[in-house]
């Protein structure tokens, strides 16, 4: 009996092979793709049902863009939770917030009112930079939001615009600084609860969970998985955080890049490309029985 019970066992094996990828066995390909985009580029990804990670340039500093975003949401929050302000409370629009562009809140006249809970949704899900300026003046100076990251142990994750003592980091990095490690332990603390609070937490997870700008990272991946994320963008640095909630996984990754050569605009851009091409490696692994395929890549019409 107990010799029938393992030849069964090794038919199955052969039948079913046992197979398990190390994450660590990504650092090679990812470093590949790292080295092939012309400027700097850094990669940190972690397994969140593991605790496994695999990082390339990982604790190099990069210029945040929009994903400072994610900060003044922090600190919006902060201030909600210390009862300076309230979530869905009226505010009063003024010309004089207007950030040159082609924001929706910017079309708004001064004494028109909107919540701001409908403010933070256009920081997020559009990036929309006048409500993003607005926010973080509501969220405190630039010196608080700093300080934080800094008690969230994200000791170089920086606001520098608007921010007293950090010009010389402004005209390096711009809008914000940070690390490819960084930005995915904020997003991973969030998706923990632990920032801010837990229900704080569970209301900036459903904001994260809502980006217009989905043809980068979630253009490669099914529109069945649950996504949190936020990109940004200025001509020679496209990076993005994403959270990934999929049938059998859980992981989040960050890809960040600067001094890009290729500073275009269009989809194939070098940035946004290596966003891409990391984003189907990774689903590919933590996925590997799923057979979608991405079509919106390939449908210029709709992407």
């Amino acid at each position: 009996m107990k010799r029938n019970t393992i030849l069964i066992l090794a038919t199955l094996i052969l039948i079913h092979p046992v197979f398990s990828q190390e994450l660590a066995d990504l650092r090679g390909p990812l470093s590949e793709l790292c080295k092939s985009t012309t400027g700097k580029a850094g990669i940190f990804v972690l397994d969140l049902n593991s605790g496994q990670s695999v990082e390339v340039n990982a604790d190099t500093l990069f210029p945040t863009a929009s994903i400072v975003k994610i900060p003044i949401m922090v600190s919006v929050m902060d201030q909600i939770a210390q009862g300076n302000l309230s979530y869905h409370q009226k505010l009063v629009y003024e010309d004089s917030l207007l950030y040159a562009g082609s924001d929706i809140l910017g079309s708004f006249k001064t004494g028109e009112e909107i919540a701001l809970d409908k403010v933070m949704m256009l920081m997020l899900t559009m990036s929309d930079n006048t409500a993003s300026l607005w926010l973080q003046h509501l969220g405190g100076t630039g010196t608080h939001i700093n300080e934080l990251m800094s008690g969230l142990g994200l000791e170089n994750t920086r606001m520098n615009s608007r921010t007293p003592g950090r010009q010389s980091d402004w005209e390096k990095y711009g809008w914000g600084q940070t690390t490819p490690r960084e930005m995915a332990e904020l997003v991973t603390a969030i998706w923990k609860g632990e920032v801010v609070s837990p229900a704080a937490s569970e209301r900036m997870l459903r904001n994260l969970k809502r980006n217009y700008w989905d043809t980068e990272a979630l253009m490669v991946l099914p529109p069945y998985v649950n996504t949190f994320s936020k990109n940004g963008a200025v001509s020679a640095s496209r990076s993005e955080v994403v959270l990934v909630n999929a049938p059998n996984s859980n992981y989040v990754f960050c890809v960040m890049t600067d001094q890009l050569e290729d500073t275009s605009w269009e989809y194939d851009n070098a940035g946004w490309k290596l966003i891409r091409q990391v984003s189907a490696m990774l689903y590919r692994h933590f996925e590997p029985d799923d057979e979608w395929e991405p079509v919106l890549a390939a449908e210029e019409n709709f992407r």
